[in-house]
């Protein structure tokens, strides 16, 4: 291990396979109380991939979140970003800043501020009083701003006390919020839960549009959205990997049909 720019880089040899990947698992093992909840769980995320996360309740999905963001700290394996950070060694504060960002299945807004101060709240800028007095600051963060509100369906929203969203809008919110933070790596868990289906199948429209730019995992078990994504799809069992493929593939998985999907 070496210490760069305040993280913790792994410059083993185990780090090597990890080259080129934005997100590496490997024998990621997580016990509470005897109970894995993770058990050498190995998978690997390209820079600009978007993956789906499917499995019956206790997979190990969430646990699986919980390590990437420093929730959770995992009792083997490694876990490294962009190829050489080691995770396992940061603070959630610390993983943040390298570009993790995760939504969690229930949206998190600022209900009393209007949709366009809640992103304003959010964004990744600097707020010192320095660079507050030059107007082009405010400027890139208005343009920012309206950037985020088109992309999340909710440009002709801006004045509306975010309180007063939908179920549906307040998670594109949050989206944003979490945009506006410049990641990397986007973790959703669950952003169909709670949806119309006119909401759902024009979120998956968003996620796709995100992920034209960013790497994004998501967490679900509404199987239209899923196909609607069209992507790859790990299915975790047991807190490992049951099988990678496309949809079709694990659906026709008969261990995935077993466990999972049924019949």
């Amino acid at each position: 291990m070496a210490e760069a720019s305040g993280v913790t880089v792994n410059r083993s040899a185990e780090a090597k396979p990890a080259a080129g990947s934005l997100l590496y698992l490997d024998g990621v093992t997580v016990s509470f109380d005897g109970f894995k909840a993770l058990n050498a769980l190995s998978m690997i995320i390209a820079p600009g991939e978007m993956r789906a996360i499917i499995g019956p309740n206790g997979a190990g999905k969430t646990t699986m979140m919980d390590v990437i963001t420093g929730k959770t700290r995992p009792d083997e394996g490694d876990v490294l970003y962009d190829g050489r950070v080691d995770l396992t060694a940061e603070d959630e504060a610390t993983i943040a800043n390298l570009g993790i960002g995760r939504k969690f299945q229930k949206p998190t807004v600022f209900e009393s501020h209007t949709v366009e101060d809640n992103l304003l709240l959010a964004i990744k800028a600097d707020r010192r009083p320095f660079a507050v007095l030059f107007s082009g600051v405010r400027e890139a963060e208005q343009a920012r701003i309206d950037e985020l509100l088109a992309l999340i369906r909710l440009d002709g929203l801006r004045e509306k006390p975010a309180g007063d969203l939908s179920h549906g809008q307040k998670q594109w919110l949050e989206i944003g919020m979490l945009l506006a933070q410049d990641p990397r790596l986007l973790l959703v868990d669950e952003p169909a839960a709670g949806m119309t289906d006119s909401e759902t199948a024009e979120t998956a429209k968003l996620l796709k549009e995100i992920a034209r730019s960013h790497s994004v995992v998501v967490v679900e078990h509404d199987m239209d959205f899923v196909r609607d994504l069209d992507v790859r799809v790990t299915v975790l069992h047991e807190g490992s990997v049951l099988a990678e493929g496309d949809l079709d593939t694990v659906s026709a998985n008969e261990r995935v049909i077993e466990v999972y999907l049924g019949r």
